[in-house]
C-alpha cells in the first residue's frame, strides 16, 4: 500500500471492499484552475470550489458519499459561465439604449418638421421659425400654407407718393425685414398681415448699401415667424417659392428654380430715385418700379448717382412690382433670400409702352447677408 503523505486524521477512515482493512480514498485528480476569457483586456477567474466538494456525489443506490454507485453527476455551472451567458444580454441592453437615443433624436427632428409653430432649436446657421409639415414637405402648396402667414404687405407713404412692397416677419412681437428701397423716405408705414389685420410700423434700422431695412410693428404679439435658412447651401437648380404682394395682391405665390448665384446687382441708395411698386400711379399704368442695373444695362429707370452693388441669387420664379422685400423660400420652408429686383421686357432703357410683367428674371438678396446685418439693423445703425 502506498503510504499517504497527508497527516493522520485529515481524512476519515472508510472500510475497504473485500479485505476489511481501512484505507484512505484515492485523492482527487488535480485540475488546475483556468481563467475564463471575457473579451479584450478582461479575464475572470472562477470562484474556488468548496473544500469538501470532492466528497459529494450521488449514486443509483449508494446515496451521498465519495463512492456512490450511480453515474457521475455533472458539476455545477461555474459562476464564470453564468457571467458569459449574461454578456449577450448586457450587449443587447446597450444596443437598446443606443437605439432609444437615436430614436429620440429622430423624434426630435420629426417634431420640428411637423410643428406648425416655431421651432425650438437651430443648427447649421438656420434661425428657427415656422416649418413645413412632414406630410406637405417638398411641395409648393406645403410651403405656401406654412409660410404665407409670415409674409406681410407694406404700404409706405412718402413725398413721392404711395408705394407697396412686402416684408418677412422674423420675431413674434413684430420685427419685419424688407428692402430699404421699399420704405426709404417714408413718413408713414402701414403693414397688413395675411389675416387682414393692419398695424402701424416704425423704422428700426436701414442699410442702404445692402438694400435692407428692419421695421417694427406697434403693439404686435404672438405672430408666426419665418425660418431664416442658410443661403450658402443653395445650389443652381434648387426649387424655390416666392411669396409677396405684387401690384397689391397680398399673399401671391409663385415658384421656380434658382437660376444662378452671385449675380452683381446695382440699385439706387436714396429714396428719391424711385420707390417700389406704386399701384398704377404713373402714365404707363404699370406702377412705378425701383430701378436697378444688371449686366451693364439699366432697368426700371435711372438708378442715379448714389448706388450700391450686392451679390444676388437669380431666380426664374415670377416676380412683379410689389414682390420687393418678400421671401424667396426653399422647399423645406426656409427663407433663402429677400426678393429685391425684377426685370420686365419693357423696362430696359429706351423701351416704351406698358410693362410686360415678369419674364422669369428676378434677383434676391441672400439670407446670409441679412443675418450678418441683423445686429446692425437692430442697433439702428446702417449706411
Amino acid at each position: 500500500m502506498t503510504e499517504s503523505q497527508r497527516p493522520s486524521g485529515e481524512y476519515p477512515m472508510y472500510p475497504s471492499y473485500g479485505n476489511g482493512d481501512a484505507a484512505y480514498p484515492p485523492p482527487p485528480s488535480y485540475q488546475p484552475v483556468q481563467p475564463v476569457p471575457m473579451g479584450p483586456g478582461t479575464t475572470v477567474w472562477p470562484a474556488p470550489a468548496p473544500a469538501d466538494a470532492h466528497y459529494r456525489g450521488a449514486g443509483d443506490g449508494g446515496g451521498d458519499g465519495p463512492y456512490g454507485h450511480g453515474p457521475a453527476q455533472p458539476a455545477a455551472e461555474p459562476p464564470a459561465a453564468r457571467r458569459r451567458i449574461r454578456k449577450p444580454v448586457a450587449l443587447l441592453a446597450a444596443v437598446a439604449i443606443a437605439a432609444a437615443i437615436v430614436g429620440g433624436g429622430t423624434a426630435t427632428v420629426i417634431s420640428r418638421l411637423t410643428d406648425d409653430g416655431t421651432a425650438t432649436t437651430a443648427g447649421g446657421g438656420v434661425i428657427p421659425g415656422t416649418t413645413v409639415s412632414q406630410s406637405s414637405k417638398g411641395t409648393v402648396a406645403g410651403v405656401a400654407a406654412a409660410l404665407s402667414p409670415t409674409i406681410v404687405e407694406i404700404g409706405a407713404t412718402s413725398t413721392a407718393g404711395q408705394s407697396t412692397g412686402s416684408g418677412v416677419v422674423i420675431t413674434s412681437d413684430g420685427e419685419i425685414v424688407t428692402n430699404n428701397h421699399v420704405i426709404a423716405g417714408a413718413s408713414e408705414i402701414k403693414v397688413t398681415l395675411s389675416t387682414g389685420k393692419t398695424y402701424t410700423a416704425d423704422v428700426v434700422g436701414t442699410d442702404a448699401d445692402k438694400d435692407l431695412a428692419l421695421i417694427k410693428l406697434q403693439g404686435a404679439s404672438g405672430l408666426k415667424t419665418a425660418t431664416l435658412g442658410d443661403s450658402s447651401k443653395v445650389a443652381v437648380g434648387d426649387q424655390v417659392v416666392a411669396i409677396g404682394s405684387p401690384e397689391g395682391l397680398t399673399g401671391t405665390v409663385t415658384s421656380g428654380i434658382v437660376s444662378a448665384l452671385d449675380r452683381d446687382v446695382t440699385v439706387a441708395k436714396d429714396g428719391d430715385s424711385g420707390q417700389d411698386q406704386s399701384q398704377g400711379q404713373d402714365q404707363q399704368g404699370g406702377g412705378r418700379q425701383w430701378p436697378f442695373e444688371f449686366g451693364g444695362q439699366q432697368f426700371n429707370g435711372n438708378t442715379g448717382e448714389s448706388t450700391t452693388t450686392y451679390k444676388a441669387l437669380q431666380t426664374d420664379a415670377s416676380l412683379n412690382p410689389g414682390n420687393s422685400g418678400g421671401a424667396l423660400i426653399n422647399m423645406d420652408g426656409e427663407i433663402i433670400g429677400i426678393n429685391s429686383a425684377m426685370y420686365s421686357a419693357s423696362s430696359a432703357s429706351g423701351s416704351g409702352g406698358s410693362s410686360a410683367g415678369s419674364v422669369g428674371l428676378g434677383f434676391a438678396i441672400p439670407v446670409n447677408t441679412l443675418k450678418a446685418d441683423l445686429d446692425t439693423l437692430r442697433a439702428g445703425n446702417g449706411s
